[in-house]
Formats: C-alpha cells, sequence, structure tokens
C-alpha cells in the first residue's frame, strides 16, 4: 500500500480537513441566511446550483480519473475521501455572485471552473496554487462583466436611515462612495438593510458571527482579517485627504469583509510564516485600497487573486521557522547552564 502524503505542514492532530472546511460552512451559513432573507428565493437558486455543480465537477472528476469502469469501488472511495473543499468552494463563490436566477448557468459554470480548473487540475486539495473561488469569481466577472455588476436591491429593508438620494439606481454602495455620492448610514451597511450587492456582502452583522465562530474553533487567527480591513480603512483615508469620515464606508461597502475573513485567509494560499502573513496582509490592504480608488470599482477579489501568486516569493524572501527549530545561541547557552 502506497503512503498517502499530504500538503506540508504535516502535523499530528485529530482534526482534519473535513473537520475544518464543515467548521467554513457553518460559519458561512449565516451569510447565506442572511443573503435569501435580503435576496429572496433567486439568493437560495444561485445558492443550491453553485454548491450541487462545484461537488458533481469534483465527484465527475475523480470518478474518471480512477477509471470507475474499471473498479466499481471508486464511487465509494469517493465519498470516503470528500472533504466538503468543493462545497466551500461552491457556497463562497454563490456569495460573491448576485441574485439573479436567470444567470442560473454563471454559478455552474463558475462552480467547474474553480473545481476543474483550478483545484483538480492541479492535484486536488492543498495543490492549488491560487483561491479557486476567487479564481471563479474572476473567471465570471471577465466573462459576463454586465451580469456581475447588475446588482438587485436588497428586498428586506425594514429600517433604512439614508437620505432619498443616498442610492444610485443599478450603482452599490461601494462605487456610490467612490464616485463621491451618498450612501448609506454605517448602520444600514452593517446589517444590509437596503444594500445592492452581491448576496453575501450585504449583511456584515452575519460575516461578523461566522468569524468569531471561526475565531474561537480556531480555524482562522483572529488578526490577520483585521489587519486587511484596518490596512485597506486606513489607506483609504489617507488617499481621501485623510479624511476619518471615509473610514466605514471604504470598510463596510463592498466585498472587503467577506474576503477578508473567507479568503485571504485560505491556508493554501497564504505563506507559512507569522512575518510573512503579517507581510502579506498588509500589502492586501494596501492594494485594494489603492486600486479601488484608481479603478472606482470592488475589486477585492483581484486583489486576493494578485497576491495568491506572490505567496511562494514571500516564502521564499521570509523562511518559516521548522518545528522543533531553536536557536544556536539558546542551544549553546542551555548547554553550559547544564554543564
Amino acid at each position: 500500500m502506497n503512503p498517502i502524503v499530504s500538503p506540508a505542514p504535516h502535523i499530528r492532530s485529530r482534526r482534519t480537513t473535513k473537520h475544518i472546511m464543515l467548521d467554513v460552512l457553518i460559519a458561512l451559513l449565516p451569510a447565506a441566511v442572511a443573503g435569501i432573507v435580503f435576496f429572496g428565493w433567486e439568493a437560495a437558486v444561485i445558492i443550491a446550483v453553485s454548491m450541487l455543480s462545484a461537488a458533481l465537477t469534483e465527484f465527475v472528476w475523480y470518478t474518471i480519473q480512477h477509471k470507475f469502469w474499471r473498479d466499481k469501488g471508486v464511487f465509494a472511495a469517493f465519498f470516503r475521501q470528500f472533504d466538503f473543499t468543493s462545497l466551500v468552494t461552491g457556497l463562497l463563490l454563490a456569495l460573491c455572485l448576485p441574485a439573479d436566477a436567470a444567470a442560473w448557468y454563471m454559478p455552474l459554470l463558475g462552480s467547474m471552473f474553480a473545481v476543474a480548473v483550478v483545484k483538480m487540475l492541479f492535484g486536488g486539495t492543498g495543490k492549488n496554487i491560487v483561491n479557486p473561488a476567487i479564481a471563479g469569481r474572476v473567471f465570471l466577472f471577465i466573462s459576463f462583466m454586465t451580469l456581475m455588476t447588475s446588482y438587485p436591491e436588497a428586498r428586506f429593508a425594514p429600517v433604512m436611515s439614508y437620505a432619498d438620494d443616498a442610492l444610485t439606481a443599478g450603482a452599490t454602495q461601494l462605487g456610490n462612495f467612490l464616485q463621491g455620492n451618498a450612501t448609506l448610514s454605517a448602520l444600514d451597511l452593517f446589517l444590509g438593510t437596503g444594500v445592492a450587492g452581491c448576496i453575501g456582502e450585504t449583511c456584515k452583522l452575519a460575516l461578523l458571527v461566522g468569524y468569531l465562530y471561526l475565531c474561537a474553533r480556531g480555524v482562522i487567527k483572529w488578526y490577520l482579517p483585521l489587519l486587511y480591513i484596518g490596512t485597506t480603512g486606513l489607506f483609504a483615508v489617507a488617499l481621501e485627504g485623510f479624511d476619518f469620515a471615509a473610514f466605514l464606508p471604504s470598510v463596510l461597502s463592498g466585498g472587503l469583509i467577506l474576503g477578508a475573513v473567507f479568503m485571504a485567509t485560505d491556508y493554501v494560499t497564504t505563506p507559512k510564516s507569522r512575518l510573512g502573513n503579517l507581510v502579506y496582509f498588509i500589502a492586501l490592504g494596501l492594494l485594494t485600497a489603492g486600486l479601488r480608488k484608481a479603478a472606482g470599482i470592488e475589486v477585492v477579489s483581484f486583489c486576493i487573486l494578485l497576491m495568491n501568486f506572490t505567496v511562494f516569493l514571500i516564502d521564499l524572501l521570509i523562511k518559516a521557522r521548522p518545528f522543533g527549530y531553536r536557536r544556536q545561541r539558546r542551544a549553546k547557552q542551555r548547554k553550559e547552564a547544564e554543564q
């Protein structure tokens, strides 16, 4: 029997990839439910199509790769090794899409691209060089730019504290902010009431619940998303002439929090060292705020994708300390103390 070798680092633990991905699915559940509440049954259709097509793509790839026509046990083997990563990819991709059931083919094509091309083609879980959900969204944005920028306004908006001119038809709140137009209040942006945007980026409260759950479960380091969000907000303030009134709109508008919590923290596409992660997330925040200002549109997905390609350079420049490593000076001092 050939041993199964997983990507580094190799740590013995009872927590498996399946357990971690299940935690991510649970953490994404509040945002998914909020999206369905705000946008109705169309959001549920997009989420279902995206998750089912992602899982089915992995199933088809795996069974063909292992020649199911020769070994009928391949089907059972697939379900034994299924680790929920494709479901996470499908759900994340769906939360980055507009709630338009007429465009049901977008989550279908996006999930197929994300799982087949970005994940399975490179060897499967842990071997992809970029985040599959991010790559799927960028693929759809390039292919269907008009549909990807046509955001329906949230239907569920019980209390909104903005002026009548705060909404510009067909524009997101981030677009209004970058163009110097009126935006919703910070409370509405936080709750998602009346926000036009993608399914998962509306209710920041739901995303915060998912963030706290992942931190409590030890799935992500609590300071990394905050470092990305804070850097983006502060640099946006600097770009607006140090007008601190720009901090909350830049942080609460668009998909920044969704990307910071659930996509930028992907284990596979972030540096291995602590210092490398600090450099990575600070650079990501600077890039996001700068490109937002320059392009006038949401660029979180593109920024994360671009930074994914720099991870190997960061790992080359900033070496991760090996497990069990001790500095020579400390080892020498301990040896002298023992003598």
